[in-house]
């Protein structure tokens, strides 16, 4: 794009910039989180482009710009008033030209910089002073282009079906791309930053919820006392019947923290770290899952990244052991074998209580866990969408590894595997509240669907219904479509049974107790 100007920093980097920035401002951010920054919210482009719902519905959590918020995180980026560090400009190779629209070209931008390389794109109230209020207008050929680059081609067909599947206009348009574009290959990154010494004196408080895994416990707090960086305070939940478990276990070792076992009367997960999340101490907390081992930089390496981009959340890198006998010499061998795509940083898109670190702050202002979702899933990523909605830019830290090694049995999910068994041996589940499962078991689980119904527009949670119900169609074996077509009217009474009693837990509100 030609006619961006350039403005050094006081470390002397180049920031690049359309319109007419407070370089005061533009000063302190090219310090901070962002790679883009952005104003555009005034200027016409907030929640333009909701076409990209029909390719991502609510699996994406940048779908849908949010509300009253002066920072938090958007790739809709106004070409006439944006910055952008230059280096990122760069590898990005600027605004893609195929698009016969400049504002085109500009949502694909930011689009490609927060989805694809890792980039940091940041809506900053009062950045750029302008209100006036463009027109966001894109054409159904630079709508396909941008399908056709970025997606599968499924999604494109996908979208046609959802504007209307006789529409002369949208297959003129997906014939064209097609024809003269291709998928883009993305195997380049935007680097992440070295990693800062750790600034000040930080306290770590670490909490772990188990159940059943005593043993597996017992292994992580041997992980955690070989920290470079200790923390202060370590918290575990133990939920294992009192018949089942031995209650001096944890008395066996002295550690260079403060243990604090707590014996859980309460059911969930969600509960279990709340009750933590109330004695923790530290300036930081991170959530851990029991079945984990960690390398001795673990919790330094969340710390470091933390202060090095000036967040406050972020998710580490959990890599799948292949059984659950596997030991930190496994790790450092899968390790070996990822390529350079490992280190990809940037703002993340998903949540997971198995390896994630917040500044304590932070989870108090959320209070913490949602508790509606015990018994269930997807309180991971309701926590982390919870945290970006206020403003948080949670980002992915490829330096803090652990090795998940999801032993056969045990674990919090005990409880929610009851929610498969149907009949008198089916134990309540905490989501049926005062309604029990008859002879529909809900699915998805209501819990995912109480999630999306709290987090997304009325329009995604159609969106997903449609995703859901696609497929259940078509991404099966060929020879049981038949079968699936003529199920399909009972999935529909399973999907509104979800709907059903997420509607209940939405009418309680956020609990957190």
């Amino acid at each position: 794009m030609q006619g961006l100007k350039e403005f050094k920093n006081s470390k002397g980097e180049i920031i690049l910039y359309a319109g007419s920035p407070d370089l005061a401002l533009l000063e302190t951010l090219s310090h901070g989180t962002g790679d883009i920054w952005h104003s555009s919210f005034e200027q016409g482009y907030k929640n333009a482009f909701p076409e990209l719902a029909f390719q991502t519905a609510i699996f994406f959590w940048y779908v849908s710009d949010f509300d009253d918020l002066d920072n938090c995180v958007s790739w809709r980026v106004n070409p006439n008033a944006f910055a952008v560090r230059k280096s990122v400009w760069e590898i990005l190779q600027g605004f893609d030209s195929d698009y016969a629209n400049l504002q085109m070209r500009a949502l694909d931008f930011g689009f490609q910089c927060i989805r694809f390389f890792g980039g940091i794109p940041l809506y900053v109230k009062g950045l750029f002073a302008s209100e006036v209020k463009e027109n966001v207008v894109i054409s159904a050929t630079d709508r396909h282009i941008f399908y056709r680059k970025n997606f599968k081609n499924d999604h494109a067909i996908y979208m046609i079906y959802r504007l209307g599947i006789w529409n002369l206009k949208e297959w003129k348009a997906f014939r064209f791309a097609k024809k003269n574009f291709t998928q883009r290959m993305y195997n380049q990154i935007i680097p992440p930053r070295k990693l800062q010494e750790i600034q000040g004196d930080p306290s770590v408080s670490y909490i772990i919820p188990t159940m059943f895994r005593q043993d597996f416990t017992l292994q992580l707090l041997d992980d955690l006392s070989q920290q470079c960086f200790l923390p202060r305070q370590v918290i575990v939940v133990d939920a294992t019947p009192e018949s089942e478990r031995d209650s001096l276990l944890y008395q066996q070792k002295q550690y260079p923290f403060v243990l604090t076992v707590i014996w859980q009367q309460s059911k969930g997960s969600c509960r279990a770290r709340n009750e933590a999340i109330l004695l923790c101490t530290g300036d930081y907390i991170v959530f851990g899952d029991d079945d984990i081992r960690i390398p001795e930089n673990f919790i330094e390496n969340h710390i470091k990244f933390l202060q090095t981009y000036g967040t406050g959340a972020c998710n580490g890198l959990d890599i799948r052991a292949d059984h659950h006998q596997q030991d930190l010499n496994d790790l450092q061998r899968k390790l070996e074998k990822f390529g350079a795509l490992r280190w990809r940083a940037g703002v993340t898109s998903s949540f997971s209580n198995a390896n994630s670190c917040v500044k304590t702050e932070l989870v108090r202002q959320l209070v913490g866990n949602d508790i509606n979702f015990d018994g269930g899933y997807g309180e991971d990523g309701d926590f982390g969408l919870s945290l970006a909605k206020i403003g948080v830019t949670v980002m992915f830290n490829p330096f803090a590894v652990n090795l998940h090694l999801k032993p056969p049995s045990g674990g919090y999910r005990w409880w929610g595997t009851q929610a498969k068994i149907m009949g008198k041996k089916r134990k309540k589940q905490p989501w049926e509240l005062d309604t029990p499962v008859g002879l529909v078991r809900p699915v998805p689980s209501p819990t995912v669907m109480y999630g999306i119904i709290k987090q997304f527009s009325p329009q995604l949670l159609t969106e997903y219904k449609h995703k859901h119900f696609s497929y259940y169609l078509f991404n099966g074996s060929k020879y049981a479509f038949l079968y699936r077509l003529v199920r399909l009217p009972y999935k529909n009474i399973q999907f509104k049974k979800s709907v059903f009693y997420a509607k209940k837990l939405i009418s309680l509100g956020v609990r957190t107790k």
